[in-house]
């Protein structure tokens, strides 16, 4: 099976997204790519427990890409060896009518996860410049204070809005959140693949929208709006990662390999030793539980 590198798909210099791989040849059959991705996983799922432990960190997963691209099914697969309580999943939809009574990353700040936690965002605060970018009449509904209609939304506004989310991201990870960005960049032929598998498979029918359709129409400007983001957005502290995403397999195995990757770098992630008083009455504890089995079994 092909080797892969952190380096190969994180984004480190400005890219013309038309350049990226949408597919990769790992040089390896389903069957390997699945039990590669189980043998990765589970190493995640033991870090992840020795975070929990650790209570420092928190690690915050941003999943976007276009309709089809395999984000849930990403998040299944990848996620399924995590004690449940050590991972939250947010999918976010149209913002409510509350969320949309406050600023447009207040939503994403108050799921950010906990200390210890893995929180997935699947779609996140970046469709803040990528749909309402697409269809800026969407920003007329914010209420923005100086912004009043379609002529009011200049390039000076998007640029703040990156900075915007730049200091965001700085601030929660100086705060002790990992940040992964990941954009799962496929081929505009296997969207149209996906979304015929929808109408064909009767069990997938309720997944298909014909709004679907009118943002197909939409995918040079889309992929124009992503490039901007991630050029704008990658840095060091919160880096994007392209991954090829026509296999999902492949996608699957590359996103859990980066992450498992990049955690183990972090060498002062370890369980916490325990006290001083604890650790010299070890062997005491153990008489004092046997004893009491011993005392149970002489009672009956």
């Amino acid at each position: 099976m092909k080797n892969i590198s952190i380096s190969d798909f994180k984004i480190t210099e400005t890219i013309d997204l038309k350049n990226r791989l949408t597919a990769i040849d790992m040089e390896a059959n389903d069957a390997i790519l699945k039990k590669e991705l189980k043998d990765v996983r589970k190493k995640l799922g033991k870090l992840q427990d020795t975070l929990y432990a650790h209570d420092k960190y928190a690690v915050l997963v941003c999943l976007q890409g276009m309709d089809t691209a395999g984000k849930d099914s990403l998040i299944r697969e990848v996620f399924k060896d995590f004690n449940v309580r050590g991972v939250v999943v947010h999918s976010f939809k149209v913002p409510t009518s509350l969320e949309r009574d406050h600023d447009y990353l207040w939503r994403h700040y108050i799921a950010l996860p906990a200390r210890g936690k893995f929180g997935v965002h699947n779609r996140t605060h970046y469709e803040n410049v990528l749909v309402t970018r697409v269809h800026p009449e969407y920003l007329l509904g914010e209420q923005l204070p100086d912004v009043n209609n379609l002529e009011d939304i200049t390039p000076a506004f998007w640029s703040q809005r990156f900075e915007q989310i730049n200091n965001f991201e700085k601030h929660i990870a100086a705060n002790g959140t990992i940040i992964f960005k990941f954009f799962l960049n496929i081929s505009k032929n296997e969207q149209k693949n996906r979304l015929l598998r929808r109408l064909n498979k009767k069990e997938k029918n309720w997944k298909f929208s014909s709004g679907d359709l009118e943002e197909r129409k939409l995918w040079d400007s889309y992929m124009t709006c992503y490039e901007k983001a991630i050029n704008n957005t990658s840095k060091p502290n919160a880096p994007w990662f392209i991954i090829p995403a026509d296999n999902k397999k492949t996608a699957r195995y590359i996103v859990a390999k980066i992450l498992y990757d990049t955690l183990k770098t972090y060498t002062d992630i370890e369980e916490p030793e325990l006290d001083a008083k604890t650790k010299a009455n070890i062997d005491a504890y153990k008489n004092e539980l046997n004893h009491e089995q011993d005392s149970a079994k002489n009672k009956k």
